[in-house]
């Protein structure tokens, strides 16, 4: 609400006064306040803290009243709002951020007519804004005065999030005790359990419509419908917070009170089918559920913390499909070497980066590409987030000694030609990796490094030799996650003053041709609001590195294995790192400049 309220300050129906005082006039013939206060509440107002409404309010006027006048002055009729008039349906024409931004929300269609609730009509902004939606969307608009609190009434059931929870905690009551149900088959979750869980609660017993399980149900709905990439539901001593990771960015969407705490991290458990007495240390596992006709994974982490276990739940959405190695972010050059690369009989492919930074997800755009019907191409993963046709997947369980290491040595006597490996994560994993590519296998992983040279460095650390290294490694990627601008809402920033001194010293060590060619660029973006899309920024793209090991670069690994040696070398080849990918994006208007920060 806070943007809301800055976005209303100094207009007409929420204090402006410049644009106040006739209104002010008005209350004072109507005898709410004396004509002598009007310069005191314009200069209450005029301070920014609060909005004419709420010093009015102070002085003993109701929201009631205030609307009532307002609508007569302005000759705009009212609107009342209770829960069951918001129509759901009616939501989606308008986003909830440019509701929130522009303070107007839809009530309904009537007769082929949006009708819209605005606490501030003669907001020119949101007026254009309203405009350019209606246009967009080809229905025409009729415009209802709304008070603040509808407002916000109205925001609060957007995505019914905290209204559903709280319903649910209204129901709870001894039900507490027997939190062991499941019942996400509820049609009126909207969630459905894949059959392997039934299997792993049959034992439970079922308690039909159990508050904490709609609770949980309705988390996990409305984290997949709002584009979440993971859920964390954390207790903070006197609180439950349940926080969304939507485009990188954490947001806290729902406040849970303590005493459900153990219930919500218990029906969690069950679903992932872990232990529920164990709370000493970290467990993880995975269930699989449909939301809305689509099959959604779930990773789940808990882990132990002062208040209590902490859930870490990861949102795998297997029917999203796979992405072109374009539409991944990877440019000209770097879309050139991967196919180079894929392409080779024999040889090792690695990914570095963060954990959520896209590294399986440029996997499978990578295994997409190969031929899959005249090559055995066979998968071991941590969950199999993607199914691809033609390809042998399969899913490790450590739990039962099926491991990547394990597994790798049986894929070995599947008469392979292409292996993908989801992490390296020990020295056994690299060693047979290593053998593998020796062997006339393509292998691709992935390993956890800040860039794309540190993944030598970090295989000599596990035990490989660098004369093993150097025949095998034919390609190293590093990426990273960021935000994309909205069509429509990109920004020229011009290169000069201290940008343009921060991109020279950026590209100073280029060789001379790419750096004039770089350097030649007239401008970088930023964000701007726009109609459709206040924040300016929606989605993400990968940026990244890319190291071709070429034969300078394997006489380094054999001789001195230095990062700072194999920069200068592959430097000298033009590679460019992850921020300066990021920097050349935000020319193209693809991605903010102030992301390159992040980098």
């Amino acid at each position: 609400m806070a943007v809301a309220a800055l976005a209303s300050r100094g207009r007409l129906l929420t204090g402006s006064a410049s644009n106040g005082m006739s209104f002010l006039d008005e209350l004072t013939k109507k005898g709410f306040i004396k004509k002598s206060e009007i310069d005191i509440i314009t200069k209450e107002a005029d301070i920014g803290v609060v909005s004419l409404d709420e010093v009015l309010k102070k002085r003993g006027m109701s929201e009631k009243d205030l609307l009532a006048i307002r609508s007569e002055y302005l000759k705009i009729p009212t609107r009342a709002i209770d829960n069951k008039s918001i129509s759901f349906e009616a939501l989606k024409y308008i986003p909830e951020e440019s509701a929130i931004f522009y303070a107007f929300v839809p009530l309904g269609i009537a007769n082929g007519v949006l009708e819209i609730g605005m606490t501030d009509p003669e907001s020119i902004g949101a007026r254009d804004a309203l405009a350019f939606i209606s246009s967009k969307l080809g229905i025409p608009y009729k415009i209802f005065l709304i008070s603040k609190s509808d407002f916000d009434l109205v925001i609060s059931n957007y995505k019914g999030l905290s209204g559903e929870v709280t319903k649910a905690l209204s129901d709870l009551d001894k039900e507490l005790v027997d939190i062991a149900g499941i019942t996400l088959g509820k049609a009126d979750e909207g969630i459905e359990l894949e059959e392997g869980n039934k299997k792993s609660v049959q034992a439970t017993k079922i308690i039909e419509d159990a508050p904490v399980t709609k609770i949980v149900a309705v988390i996990l709905r409305h984290a997949t419908e709002g584009g979440s990439s993971d859920i964390h539901i954390e207790n903070v001593g006197d609180k439950v917070k349940v926080r969304f990771r939507v485009d990188g960015i954490l947001h806290t969407s729902l406040f849970l009170p303590v005493e459900v705490y153990s219930a919500v991290v218990a029906r969690v458990k069950i679903l992932a089918n872990l232990k529920l007495d164990e709370k000493r240390k970290p467990q993880d596992g995975r269930f699989t559920a449909r939301i809305d006709n689509r099959k959604i994974d779930f990773r789940v982490s808990t882990f132990p913390t002062y208040y209590g276990e902490k859930v870490e739940m990861r949102i795998l959405d297997t029917q999203k499909g796979v992405k072109s190695l374009e539409d991944l972010g990877l440019s000209k050059e770097g879309v050139l070497a991967v196919r180079e690369a894929i392409k080779r009989p024999y040889g090792l492919i690695l990914l570095s980066g963060p954990t959520g930074s896209g590294k399986t997800t440029t996997l499978y755009s990578m295994l997409n590409e190969l031929d899959r019907e005249t090559k055995n191409v066979v998968s071991l993963e941590d969950p199999i987030e993607y199914n691809i046709p033609n390809m042998s997947q399969s899913q490790i369980l450590p739990e039962i000694g099926y491991t990547f290491a394990s597994g790798l040595r049986s894929i070995l006597r599947q008469d392979p030609d292409v292996i993908m490996v989801g992490e390296i994560r020990d020295k056994e994993t690299a060693q047979l990796a290593i053998q593998a590519a020796l062997t006339g296998h393509l292998v691709l992983s992935t390993l956890h490094t800040n860039n794309s040279i540190g993944v030598i460095p970090r295989l000599i650390d596990m035990g490989i030799d660098p004369y093993l290294i150097a025949p095998t490694l034919i390609l190293a990627l590093a990426q990273r996650l960021v935000r994309v601008i909205c069509h429509g809402s990109e920004d020229a920033i011009p290169i000069e003053g201290s940008i343009k001194i921060m991109i020279e010293k950026q590209f100073n060590d280029l060789p001379d041709p790419k750096r004039k060619e770089i350097m030649s660029i007239a401008s970088v973006h930023g964000a701007k609001p726009s109609p459709t899309c206040p924040s300016g920024l929606r989605g993400r793209i990968a940026v990244y590195e890319v190291l071709k090991i070429n034969e300078d670069i394997k006489n380094i690994i054999l001789t001195n294995p230095t990062e700072d040696a194999i920069w200068k070398a592959s430097r000298a080849k033009g590679m460019l790192t992850i921020r300066e990918d990021a920097i050349l994006k935000s020319a193209a208007g693809i991605v903010p400049f102030q992301e390159v920060n992040t980098l």
